[in-house]
């Protein structure tokens, strides 16, 4: 597989330095992507730089994940108008840990072949360089009027905030630049790949190695993901769509990628899954003879999910979608935990009941109308019931005076209601 045909024919390159494609041909070549730990998920912006890395490592070369431990004490100052929080180094160590375990999912660490995915965090090899060695060593190397050249400082300095740059954050392509110097030295690392954005910060790595050592490095970013209706990719409503559950659940995560328009389904199922040209090409024609299908949408929500998650989280994510949207059974119900119960029903109405309420059982009739206002009137919730137009945990309420006890409780503290066929209602039992 040659790695740039396969990222050009995905849309992921957006520049790469002369030479790139030669060097990745002469031989096996180790390439590295910073990966910011300001917290302890990736979420679905990190995944392109991630994907880019799973195909390096596919096409035979050596991957390496920098975690960017003292980096991120500082931020980056590219694409951001402020300076973000600083954190210290045992948030720093955690977060660490937990992305290392979200990339074991894409990347092979653990094996004995020679392109094996390596970690790194250059808080170890910046925390004891003291910053008179840094000027002394690193600093005389680039000149202020080559860093005051770059984009990402020219942005901030004439912003309309009047914000300012601090030298700390003017300092981090310095910072940037130097660990790539580092793993050259170190690693033979001849490579380092981003976001365009950081195409500054990289180039000055390349110039670091080139005007210290008189060696040769490489570059290559990939365009920064957008939207067809010009959003930004990646945020939802609630924010951004995170890998770790315990953020975006599985369902959550599975319906984002579902929901998708077209146009997006058709740029990101070739960016964010490993399906080869010919079978995306064959989804994206059979896709457009039955767009209302969402073959594409479908297809690439379930690479995905079962890629950062797993195949019984998509499939519980497409069961949870069924009773939502299908005619699933109260089994199907009963099943879901209650993380995916509340994130299938996130936004419809709640209704606060109590044990006690229920603790001898009471009529349908009196919970629905008196305890929890799902129905303005006992007329009205009558009328419906007799046209069978009322389920209570998808199972038809045959008779308004059926007793609803405790023990009809979803992980002993819901109640589902649904009224007609779209208006669904959830009472939390406390």
């Amino acid at each position: 597989m040659n790695f740039i045909e396969e990222l050009q024919w995905r849309g992921m390159i957006h520049t790469m330095m002369p030479g790139t494609e030669e060097q990745l041909k002469k031989e096996m070549t180790a390439a590295y992507v910073g990966i910011d730990p300001t917290a302890d998920s990736l979420h679905i912006g990190h995944l392109v730089s991630v994907m880019m890395l799973k195909h390096f490592q596919r096409a035979g070369h050596k991957p390496i994940a920098l975690v960017g431990g003292a980096t991120g004490m500082i931020g980056d100052p590219s694409g951001k108008s402020a300076e973000r929080n600083l954190l210290d180094e045992a948030a720093l160590r955690h977060n660490q840990d937990c992305i290392k375990a979200q990339l074991e999912k894409f990347l092979d660490f653990s094996s004995d072949a020679p392109n094996a995915a390596e970690l790194v965090n250059n808080y170890d090899w910046m925390k004891d360089y003291s910053f008179l060695n840094f000027i002394r060593d690193i600093g005389k190397h680039i000149t202020v009027n080559y860093m005051m050249a770059k984009d990402s400082v020219k942005k901030r300095l004439s912003s309309e905030s009047n914000v300012g740059m601090s030298f700390t954050e003017f300092s981090y392509q310095l910072l940037q630049g130097y660990d790539f110097l580092h793993l050259y030295q170190e690693k033979n690392c001849r490579l380092q790949m981003g976001g365009s954005d950081q195409w500054g910060n990289i180039t000055t790595g390349t110039e670091l190695i080139r005007r210290k050592t008189g060696g040769e490095a490489f570059a290559l970013v990939c365009p920064l993901i957008t939207k067809a209706d010009g959003g930004k990719f990646g945020k939802t409503e609630s924010g951004n769509v995170w890998l770790d559950r315990k953020y975006t659940s599985p369902y959550k995560f599975f319906q984002f990628w579902l929901n998708v328009s077209d146009a997006d389904a058709e740029k990101y199922i070739k960016i964010f899954t490993a399906i080869g040209k010919d079978e995306i090409d064959a989804l994206v024609a059979e896709h457009a003879q039955a767009p209302h299908l969402r073959l594409l949408q479908k297809r690439l929500a379930r690479e995905v999910t079962v890629m950062v998650h797993s195949e019984e989280d998509y499939q519980a994510a497409i069961d949870a979608s069924n009773i939502l949207f299908g005619n699933s059974t109260s089994d199907a119900l009963k099943k879901l935990d209650e993380e995916t119960l509340l994130a299938v029903f996130d936004g419809v109405p709640q209704f606060k009941i109590t044990h006690s309420s229920l603790a001898e059982g009471v009529k349908a009739i009196d919970l629905l109308t008196d305890l929890a206002a799902v129905f303005p009137s006992k007329g009205e919730m009558r009328k419906l019931v007799q046209s069978g137009g009322v389920n209570v945990n998808k199972e038809k309420l045959e008779n308004q005076d059926e007793v609803i006890a405790e023990s009809k409780l979803l992980n002993n503290k819901y109640l589902l209601v649904q009224k007609g066929k779209k208006n669904y209602f959830l009472l939390i039992c406390e």
